[in-house]
């Protein structure tokens, strides 16, 4: 007999297994002690509205049946070693799953990616966080698992219409993620557990026939008329396929010039800018939990999210805080020498003692009319240009410029800062310098409003670092709403973040499922395209 029901439980019944089990069979007036009574999980999120924080679960309960398998989902992948191969560009979320997806309906995917595996690309962080030396290939944001892999691992997403997110997890959990992201409501795998996940991912795309090139660049594209045929990597190597994915990620300038320079059609595209902001994490527990000292030994650390309208020179922009990361680290994710841009990570346990989040106001195209030169690029050059002027203030190291949160507010350089999570280190400077106008005085507002909000959140307790700039691609690579398919470029398939389709892990990884199952559907199932031959 199988039972399910809703409950209101106190932080200590759910997230104790055995204090729910025991609360739950006492609800339905069952024996505790009986062995073959399963109680699980399927839903839960955090109600800290009231004064008393609860915790709302759905849950199932077997009585004397085994419980049905919790995943569909698993890693039983066919052999394409000696199948039709497409071409998949990065090897993040997106192009990771676009892999994957291909395999499952019979194609060989040749996933090239710029940077390191995963265990490789450590050396290059820590060069990165003890010695300021940005590897332009290998860092934050390129190498395998993208830049997904050192985050948060934020697997909770909007963007429902692009496919199946129940799907997406259980094969996160099939390759090493707990079963716990199948139960949140806003699950995270943590920055800690994700690099192994990732190097499970691959493994299974090796173990099917699939092939992974690291290190490997691409710097042209094979063109006839208006279809791609392939690839041209760094060596002078020609990679030929049935298509392309480009899924490079939102921080691949070099593919951005790349496409413009071929006259490959691409767009200026909206995108949000401005600094990451970190609290001490019990502060932000109080104020989320209402808790006078700590939130205590069962409910995780605590996030928020914020969003404020405000008005600038007769022009409303959206400030809203970005990727917040409770318990975490703030860390460099420059991507080139000359440049200061800083993201946030937490691990599984988020038990950092700070808490920091992006804090971002809107960037509209019609805000940048001295980069309209630029063309498709105006926006791309407009964050480049804030990154390095960051560089330059921080001292021309990967040292961050940062300000106390109430002397920005207040226009007053910090005497001093606090302690923080970003290991190259911090430098007081006026971070008015740094922000254009129109994106300092749209934070200000954004404050002043958060501190309305959440009592307690505006404080010079609290400090902002520069800049927070890669909240998403500064340029679009159009392609058809149904087909997938680049406006122009026949067997093209602009994928993920760095086309502008994407903006997280999960969303990510479904719009590459997409892509793969367009593209195949297209040119390898009909047939209609010929493998290029060299």
């Amino acid at each position: 007999m199988k039972k399910e029901l809703q409950l209101q439980l106190s932080p200590a019944e759910a997230y104790d297994s055995d204090l729910f089990r025991e609360t739950v069979l006492k609800r339905l007036k069952l024996p505790v002690a009986d062995p073959q009574i399963f109680a699980r999980q399927t839903k839960r999120s955090i109600d800290a509205r009231g004064r008393q924080v609860k915790v709302l679960v759905e849950a199932e309960v077997f009585v004397h049946e085994p419980p049905t398998p919790l995943l569909e989902q698993g890693r039983d992948y066919p052999n394409v070693s000696l199948a039709p191969q497409i071409i998949i560009v990065g090897a993040g979320p997106a192009g990771l799953f676009a892999a994957l997806r291909a395999i499952e309906l019979g194609v060989k995917p040749i996933l090239i990616e710029r940077g390191k595996d995963v265990r490789a690309r450590r050396r290059d962080l820590a060069a990165i966080n003890k010695d300021h030396i940005v590897n332009p290939e290998s860092n934050y944001c390129f190498g395998e698992g993208g830049a997904g892999t050192y985050s948060d691992g934020k697997l909770y997403t909007r963007s429902k219409k692009r496919g199946d997110i129940r799907r997406i997890m259980e094969i996160l959990v099939a390759h090493g993620a707990t079963e716990e992201i199948l139960v949140d409501a806003h699950p995270h795998i943590g920055t800690n557990k994700l690099p192994k996940l990732v190097e499970e991912l691959r493994n299974s795309i090796l173990q099917a026939g699939g092939e992974v090139l690291f290190g490997t660049k691409v710097v042209d594209l094979i063109l006839d008329r208006n279809e791609i045929k392939g690839v041209i990597t760094q060596d002078g190597e020609k990679i030929l396929g049935q298509g392309v994915i480009l899924a490079t990620g939102h921080s691949a300038r070099d593919i951005f010039h790349l496409l413009k320079s071929k006259n490959i059609l691409i767009e200026a595209k909206p995108f949000a800018l401005g600094v990451r902001i970190e609290h001490a994490q019990n502060l932000i527990d109080r104020i989320q939990y209402h808790c006078e000292v700590d939130r205590g030994p069962y409910l995780p650390a605590s996030a928020y999210a914020l969003v404020h309208q405000t008005q600038w020179q007769g022009k409303q922009r959206g400030v809203f805080s970005f990727c917040m990361c409770p318990g975490g680290f703030i860390v460099p994710a420059a991507t080139s020498p000359g440049e200061i841009v800083v993201n946030g990570m937490s691990p599984s346990r988020r038990d950092s003692k700070f808490a920091n989040s992006g804090i971002v106001a809107a960037v509209e195209l019609e805000d940048l009319p001295q980069y309209e030169k630029y063309g498709p690029l105006a926006a791309m050059m407009f964050q480049a240009e804030v990154e390095q002027k960051a560089w330059l203030a921080g001292g021309q190291t990967q040292t961050a410029p940062a300000q106390r949160m109430l002397d920005f507010v207040n226009k007053k350089v910090s005497a001093d800062l606090l302690d923080t999570s970003y290991q190259p280190g911090l430098l007081s400077v006026d971070m008015d310098t740094v922000l254009p106008d129109f994106i300092a005085e749209r934070l200000r507002q954004g404050f002043k409003a958060f501190g309305q909000k959440m009592k307690g959140y505006l404080t010079n307790d609290a400090q902002i670092i520069g800049v927070e700039s890669r909240t998403s691609s500064p340029v679009r690579i159009p392609r058809d709403r149904e087909t997938f398919e680049h406006l122009i470029i026949k067997g093209l398939y602009p994928c993920g973040e760095g086309a502008g389709y994407a903006g997280g892990i999960v969303s990510a990884a479904m719009d590459g499922e997409r892509c793969a199952e367009k593209l195949i559907e297209q040119y390898v199932r009909t047939g209609s395209r010929n493998q290029m031959t060299d």
